[in-house]
């Protein structure tokens, strides 16, 4: 259990040396235009506490979650699957079929084009 502490303890000391060594060599020259917030490129519309996002931000992130966490189930299954036998099989083909049918009504709804 000491162990666990220690590694923390480790990663603690040199992200905090290394952050302190970075404020300490880095040029500081903090200018009006590099303060303002980065918008890919384009000028900055309002201030950032004011701006509001469109639904389809939050929805199309909440899918991709959905749909990571299938990976995360999917590979490890995928690499012990010939030693759990045909049933695991069946239910995991299941899972998969109960996901793709969540994508199949999410294409439907059109929530993944950002065109409209």
């Amino acid at each position: 259990m000491y162990q666990l502490f220690l590694l923390l303890f480790a990663c603690s000391s040199v992200i905090a040396f290394l952050i302190g060594l970075a404020s300490w060599l880095g040029p500081k020259n903090p200018t009006p235009t590099k303060q303002i917030p980065f918008e890919c490129g384009a000028n900055p519309v309002g201030s950032p506490n004011q701006q509001r996002f469109n639904v389809r931000f939050y929805l199309v992130a909440m899918i991709f979650i959905l749909f990571d966490i299938e990976v995360v189930f999917l590979y490890p299954w995928a690499l012990v699957v010939h030693q759990l036998g045909p049933l695991v099989f069946f239910a995991m083909l299941s899972f998969i079929i109960i996901l793709t049918t969540g994508l199949v009504y999410v294409w439907r709804l059109k929530i993944l084009n950002w065109n409209e």
